[in-house]
């Protein structure tokens, strides 16, 4: 049984899966009236007009794979604009039919030639960026504490002249061509959190007794991230011709190793760049502070709160009610585990929407989607129960 669930929620979820049994499999619900009422409550998540739980659940391209019966080949998607088109067309014609809409991007990319290569964070760090196992992971680039320091030496060196590091030499001329292209010039409002982008450089149990025992390399460390962070969206906001005072506000992080410490050592390390970050970016109560962390990181919800995250999307042992505590006016996206929905496990997919809707219920704000990434094996049958779940249980 998933977390927190109850023997109500199951029984009322067995009664809409089962049916199912006499809808040809296919969830009982109204398609129009679903969009129509997922379309307002998207609009205001909080407000009283919102008619239902909005759904978060977007099915990213590599769904195709088991939706399809077709083998898995990840660098493939990303590299051949040919094959994904196809892909896309054929998932396509199963999810118009299924849940009433064309799901994934139909469209061939407009890039004729490659974009200009631009250096980015992991890259003033010397974290070597690699495929492997279906997606891309950092390098650990040093080792020992003599290592990172060295490390260290060379990062200042490189923050000197942050501008000159990042950009191709033949920035002016790729930057004319996105221009005169219609094309938009890179931004940066977002990035790996301050914990995972560490332990990648650094390596888990090695930035845990650097916190511990070198505080003083560590809080070096940890200056030098946020320096390097704020530095790159500087450039970024003056090649795109913003003024400090008129760049775009919001920052997003991805921080799921965050878990790996507990609450005095992120205070220490991760929370002073969050809040410089956000200080700098997000100053205003409605401006974008968002997380993602699918892992089990409820110990720094009471640090998180004090950086008054707006939007956050966490991991399915964080429970609604915990979140809320902390973060009164943040939308949640959550709080599905991503295995619920991606073993297709029908009764225990509802039964999580009936206990997330039960703790929301009260103050709103809930985007229902996974408490993580979406991965393959999830079905358009499941999205569409996730749906009549909504259409039927989940109405304010």
């Amino acid at each position: 049984m998933s977390l927190y669930v109850t023997e109500q929620h199951l029984k009322q979820a067995r009664a809409l899966v089962e049916r199912c049994s006499t809808n040809g499999g296919l969830a009982p619900i109204d398609l129009d009236k679903f969009w129509e009422d997922d379309r307002a409550a998207h609009a205001d998540a909080w407000g009283e007009g919102c008619p239902q739980v909005p759904m978060g659940i977007g099915m990213p391209s590599e769904c195709a794979f088991t939706e399809l019966g077709e083998e898995a080949e990840w660098l493939r998607l990303l590299q051949d604009e040919e094959y994904r088109v196809g892909l896309a067309r054929r998932y396509n014609d199963e999810s118009e039919r299924i849940v009433g809409r064309r799901l994934m991007n139909e469209q061939m990319s407009d890039k004729t030639e490659p974009g200009p290569t631009i250096k980015w964070l992991n890259d003033i760090f010397e974290a070597e960026n690699e495929w492997k196992a279906g997606s891309y992971w950092l390098h650990q680039s040093a080792d020992t504490p003599d290592e990172l320091a060295a490390l260290l030496d060379r990062v200042e060196e490189r923050l000197e002249n942050l501008a000159a590091f990042m950009l191709p030499a033949d920035w002016a001329e790729a930057k004319a061509r996105i221009i005169a292209s219609g094309g938009r010039l890179p931004s940066y409002r977002g990035q790996r959190g301050p914990i995972t982008f560490a332990m990648s450089v650094y390596g888990v149990e090695n930035l845990i007794f650097l916190i511990m025992d070198n505080p003083e390399l560590a809080g070096r460390f940890r200056d030098l991230i946020a320096r390097a962070i704020l530095g790159m969206a500087r450039v970024f906001d003056e090649e795109a011709g913003f003024a400090a005072e008129d760049a775009p506000h919001g920052f997003y992080w991805y921080d799921d190793n965050c878990a790996m410490l507990n609450a005095e050592m992120y205070e220490f390390f991760g929370y002073p760049i969050m809040k410089q970050v956000f200080d700098r970016y997000s100053p205003d109560p409605d401006d974008r502070r968002g997380q993602h962390s699918d892992s089990d990181m409820a110990q720094l919800l009471p640090l998180l709160g004090k950086l008054k995250l707006t939007t956050v999307n966490f991991g399915p042992t964080v429970k609604v009610t915990e979140i809320r505590e902390y973060l009164p006016k943040a939308v949640i996206h959550g709080q599905l585990a991503p295995f619920t929905f991606s073993r297709n496990e029908e009764v225990e997919i509802v039964a999580e929407f009936l206990r997330d809707f039960e703790m929301a219920r009260e103050h709103r704000g809930l985007v229902f989607t996974t408490a993580g990434s979406i991965n393959d094996g999830s079905r358009l049958t499941g999205m569409r129960l996730i749906m009549a779940a909504i259409q039927e249980y989940g109405r304010y």
